[in-house]
């Protein structure tokens, strides 16, 4: 059992100690074991031994440099403390140097105030001048017064009263300069501008506007109306003595206002369908008037014409009137009267021919303006259920619709109503000629009977 667990103990050696010595130096035996064990100790010991020693011998190095960095720390601390120290005493400095310059300044720093306050207003109103467009970039200086901190000096306050002064003196010129004009398609051309002051720019017969974002002048995408424009070339002509012309007192605004005034395009357009249908009453109304006035007016003539030529009738109304007379000389009275009025019964309808439609047109167009308000209001109110009242560009289409079938409504029935009355009134007066000249022949024929 002894020499089983020896040999156990010896392996389970042999296999710890595999990695650290050959097969060949492996110990045989238990003894040899040992005497490795102690020699391989011993070793150890003195190598710890030797580590114990340089340790020591490091210790008071340690601790030397550990005593120096504690002073370093030391002396750190207390740098920081002064620099407190001196850091808390400049800022009592400058707080009474502060204080004492504004004694100083006295009643200067509310004058730089004003100066300050004075010159970034001018510099927002020299950016949007249309003197500006002139001389560009003459704006800067006046913006780099108004945010400076510190006082202006005496020649920087003087230039800012020169510029000034240029500014009125320019509002009161009208001037010529060679601009670059931008296009609505973003083309540019160099033109001559005409500066009115400080309020219009005129270019190429038109109204131009100088835009101070971007820095150009540009067209306008909509002029006023032909009168003002028309002003415009008249003005820019004229080389001596006055001229009316028409000024935006706004400087820009009131011309821009009007480029998002509505066309009639546009308005026409907001009338939707039954705008179109309205446009087309009118339009076939307008056709018949002008079909039955000189229809009329051939018809009038020739009944003119042939009042002065009794004896020879001829191819119009009051010639078959005449015609039917003499047929019927030698019938009475009341006879050649009821043939006289069957005669001019049978003229009529032609004479007043289509008239009613002008007339049935003029009914039927405010009523279709009506039927577009209900329409457009109709849309308006399902807009409001879909999506509320918080844009109300949503619901300016039904409006637009609900108020200009109204409009075009009116419009077309109120010149509507004037043809009719013209050609009723036209139609009239051939039929009341045909009345006369009937009665006429009447009354001689009963002379005749009765002589």
């Amino acid at each position: 059992m002894k020499k089983f667990i020896s040999t156990a103990i010896v392996a389970a050696t042999l296999s710890l100690t595999a990695g650290m010595v050959s097969a060949a130096d492996a110990p045989k035996s238990i003894d040899q074991l040992l005497k490795q064990v102690q020699s391989e100790r011993a070793t150890a010991a003195k190598t710890n031994k030797n580590r114990e020693a340089e340790f020591r011998a490091e210790r008071g190095d340690k601790a030397a440099l550990l005593k120096r960095e504690k002073a370093a720390l030391a002396a750190e601390e207390q740098r920081g403390k002064d620099l407190t120290q001196a850091f808390a005493d400049n800022e009592r400095k400058i707080a009474q140097l502060e204080e004492d310059r504004k004694i100083a300044q006295g009643d200067l720093g509310e004058m730089f105030g004003v100066v300050k306050g004075e010159a970034g207003d001018f510099a927002g109103k020299l950016a949007s001048s249309n003197v500006t467009a002139q001389y560009p970039g003459r704006d800067k200086f006046i913006a780099e017064l108004g945010a400076r901190k510190e006082l202006p000096k005496i020649e920087e306050l003087e230039k800012f009263w020169e510029d000034q002064l240029f500014e009125m003196a320019e509002s009161g010129k009208v001037v010529t300069f060679d601009g670059s004009v931008t296009g609505l398609d973003g083309g540019v051309h160099n033109t001559t501008v005409t500066r009115v002051g400080a309020y219009n720019l005129l270019a190429d017969g038109k109204y131009v506007v100088y835009n101070a974002d971007l820095g150009l002048i540009q067209e306008l995408s909509q002029q006023p109306g032909g009168e003002q424009v028309s002003s415009v070339k008249n003005f820019t002509s004229t080389t001596s003595g006055y001229e009316k012309l028409f000024v935006d007192p706004a400087r820009g605004v009131l011309l821009s206002v009007f480029t998002q005034k509505a066309t009639i395009e546009e308005r026409i357009e907001a009338g939707g369908p039954i705008g179109y249908i309205i446009i087309g009453l009118l339009i076939l109304g307008a056709l018949i008037f002008i079909e039955r006035l000189i229809t009329l007016y051939l018809v009038g003539a020739k009944v003119k014409s042939q009042r002065k030529n009794l004896e020879e009738p001829g191819n119009n109304p009051l010639g078959r009137i005449l015609k039917t007379y003499q047929e019927n000389k030698d019938v009475d009275v009341e006879t050649l009267e009821l043939k006289l009025d069957e005669a001019i019964l049978k003229e009529t309808p032609a004479l007043e021919t289509r008239i009613s439609i002008i007339k049935v047109l003029a009914a039927i167009a405010p009523m279709m303006g009506l039927l577009g308000t209900v329409t457009g209001m109709i849309a308006t109110f399902q807009t409001i259920q879909l999506f509320g009242t918080g844009d109300p560009r949503l619901m300016a289409g039904g409006i637009s619709m609900a108020l200009m079938t109204t409009v075009q409504g009116l419009v077309a029935a109120l010149p509507l109503m004037l043809m009719h009355a013209i050609v009723i009134a036209r139609s009239k007066s051939v039929v009341q000629v045909l009345e006369e000249q009937s009665a006429g022949i009447v009354a001689a024929h009963a002379e005749k009977r009765n002589a």
